[in-house]
């Protein structure tokens, strides 16, 4: 009786406790929310028209906001690493993808998005 009640203390503290985007890698999380939440929008570098910032797709999962973004090293990168970013305000992705702007999609993704980086490996 006494090794249940020590027990169960513990396995609800695992059960309840999220798992956190460090726990994971950065290829992990992308897939999880590529899988797990609902697609919202997409930003293609034809529009984005920026010499590092490549891709900038949105998804939804447990109402927060999650962005993937490819990013080029330099403008010489065909191979662009993606990023995940989580837990965007939806306003911040609103002033983001809005094409009624004078500020480029770069300076937008810095002042809307870049802050919001998860902490993965």
């Amino acid at each position: 009786m006494l090794k249940q009640l020590i027990l169960t203390p513990t396995f609800f503290a695992f059960t309840i406790a999220p798992i956190s985007a460090q726990d994971t890698t950065c290829d992990e999380l992308a897939n999880f929310v590529k899988s797990k939440g609902y697609y919202k929008a997409n930003v293609p570098s034809y529009i984005l028209d920026s010499e590092w910032l490549t891709d900038v797709t949105a998804y939804s999962y447990e109402y927060k906001v999650y962005v993937i973004a490819k990013v080029k090293k330099n403008e010489w990168d065909f191979s662009p690493k993606s990023y995940v970013f989580c837990g965007i305000p939806e306003n911040n992705w609103n002033k983001f993808s809005s094409s009624y702007s004078d500020n480029t999609y770069g300076e937008r993704f810095h002042t809307y998005i870049m802050d919001y980086q998860c902490d993965c490996r």
